[in-house]
Order: C-alpha cells, then sequence, then structure tokens
C-alpha cells in the first residue's frame, strides 16, 4: 500500500460555454482510506479564482483493485476559501504500475458540474525502504 500513499494528478482544463476552467491540485497524500489536498481553479478570460481543499476517499479495497489493474469511482468533497462546499465524483483506470487516467467532476451547484480528464500517478514508494549499514 505504500505505492498508493501520494498520487499526483496533472493539472486538467475543462471547457465551458465561453470560458476554460483550469484545476491544479499538489500531490494528494492519503491517510485512514482518504487522500487530500489543496486546489486552485482559475477561469479565464474571467480573471476568476477558487482556492480551497480537497478530500477523496478511496477505500483500502478499491486500491487492491487499482493495483491489480481494475478502475475504480470515487467520492469526496471540496471546500473553497469562502466554506462552499462541493461535491466530488471520479473514476480512475491503470495503464500502468504507476500511473493512469483519471476524470474528476466537481458540482459547482446540484445541476452544474465540471468535469475534468487527466492522468494520475503513483509518487509513493514502490519498495519498503532498506536499512543501511555504515562502513
Amino acid at each position: 500500500m505504500a505505492r498508493f500513499s501520494e498520487v499526483a494528478i496533472r493539472p486538467a482544463t475543462a471547457f465551458i460555454y465561453i470560458a476554460t476552467v483550469t484545476m491544479t491540485i499538489p500531490p494528494f497524500v492519503r491517510h485512514n482510506g482518504v487522500y487530500s489536498s489543496t486546489y486552485t481553479a482559475r477561469v479565464f478570460p474571467y480573471f476568476y479564482s477558487e482556492s480551497g481543499r480537497i478530500w477523496i476517499t478511496v477505500p483500502d479495497d478499491a486500491i487492491r483493485r487499482v493495483a491489480s489493474g481494475q478502475s475504480v469511482d470515487f467520492t469526496g468533497r471540496a471546500v473553497n476559501e469562502d466554506g462552499e462546499e462541493r461535491r466530488v465524483a471520479g473514476h480512475a483506470s491503470p495503464s500502468g504500475r504507476t500511473g493512469g487516467s483519471i476524470q474528476v467532476r466537481v458540482f459547482v451547484t446540484r445541476r452544474i458540474s465540471i468535469t475534468y480528464d487527466t492522468t494520475y500517478e503513483l509518487l509513493g514508494s514502490a519498495d519498503p525502504p532498506t536499512a543501511v549499514t555504515p562502513r
């Protein structure tokens, strides 16, 4: 499970009617089945941006499915700096041992959502650390 302890999500852009929204997220860190990070969303050409925290729940059994090459769905939530909560849902599809594609859907309102398609990369250690013997 150590290799699933940290996950990087590449920045993604979604296109909405007359603007683009770019989402940037530093690497997620997993603790007790929940990945957490911060996010920044920028809307162009409107010079609007939003920042906040994001949490995605991925239980151990879902991690095991990803490790065996199976796709998984996940849910979560985000809270912006003004305290507005947003529902998050998504789907991850592994394409190799260390990464794959991911779709993240952020619900701005009950009926309006923004969907980001991008890739993920596992940053956690693939092997347990080995002891180093001093000379």
